[in-house]
């Protein structure tokens, strides 16, 4: 009997804070889905691979960017390999394609190679 007390308590509890959930106003939550859009940019890795996401157009990866951003440290190459992709005809999934690039071992020095047909 000594259980009953304490869960019917606790219950009681968690129902006022569901209660206080429920009320939240619309222009809290609009607030915060604004927040979450707007970047904070701390450090200049974390602004190069923001910028090669924007580049490549593929912002859902920005946090794999910011870390390749951290690991390699000649940004200026980094930036110049995803420009040169993105103006490139024919490629559909730049981010993959840079990606392949950028580990295939190929010394980019911003001359462009007919990459495509390689097996």
């Amino acid at each position: 009997m000594q259980t009953e007390p304490f869960k019917t308590a606790f219950f009681m509890a968690c129902s006022s804070c569901m209660e206080a959930f429920k009320n939240v106003s619309g222009d809290y939550l609009k607030g915060l889905l604004a927040r979450k859009e707007t970047s904070k940019v701390y450090s200049a890795h974390q602004e190069v691979g923001l910028e090669l996401a924007r580049i490549l157009h593929d912002r859902f990866n920005k946090a794999l960017y910011i870390k390749l951003a951290k690991t390699h440290t000649d940004h200026q190459r980094l930036l110049m390999l995803a420009k040169d992709i993105a103006g490139r005809q024919g490629v559909v999934n730049r981010g993959a394609y840079f990606m392949r690039l950028l580990f295939d071992g190929e010394q980019y020095n911003g001359t462009t190679k007919n990459t495509f047909n390689r097996k």
